[in-house]
């Protein structure tokens, strides 16, 4: 099972002024016989805040897999990609790269996304989009993936290119 934590990042959310859909909708999505959801979180736009819990979920939960959504876009107040680019001891360029493609294909606003990813210790952080839609087209795109890439940060698999 894949220690899982989904965070959502919404100042509206987090003061309860808006129902999160999109941190439910990724639950669903995930299979409950590979991922075990350990921890769901509702916190505000705030790097601070967003660079505490991401070292946190890694550090002292150690969460394999964290999925944030929300924060991403353009607005002065998205800042998920900052802080997670502050947390990170590596980046996974290949797993933005592969959701910003293929969501290219469904609409040209993708490529407004500020999306990373990225290894602290033995946790993968993806970043995915705060709305519903986006955040299922862009983990759909990742899903086949994800197993081998945490049994490789774990040590349960080796490496292996193809």
């Amino acid at each position: 099972m894949i220690k899982t934590a989904i965070l959502t990042i919404s100042d509206k959310g987090s003061r309860n002024e808006r129902v999160d859909i999109t941190g439910p909708t990724i639950k669903d999505l995930l299979d409950k016989d590979c991922y075990l959801i350990e921890y769901y979180k509702i916190i505000p736009d705030e790097i601070d805040i967003i660079k505490k819990e991401l070292t946190y979920l890694c550090d002292e939960m150690k969460i394999n897999l964290i999925l944030t959504n929300g924060g991403t876009g353009f607005s002065q107040r998205d800042v998920t990609p900052e802080a997670t680019l502050l947390v990170i001891e590596k980046q996974v360029p290949g797993i933005a790269e592969a959701m910003r493609a293929t969501s290219l294909k469904i609409t040209p606003k993708a490529m407004l996304s500020r999306a990373v990813s990225g290894i602290r210790k033995y946790s993968l952080i993806v970043n995915l989009p705060g709305s519903p839609k986006g955040a299922v087209e862009n983990l759909e795109v990742i899903l086949p993936v994800l197993p081998h890439g945490i049994q490789i940060l774990t040590g349960e698999a080796s490496e292996c290119a193809r």
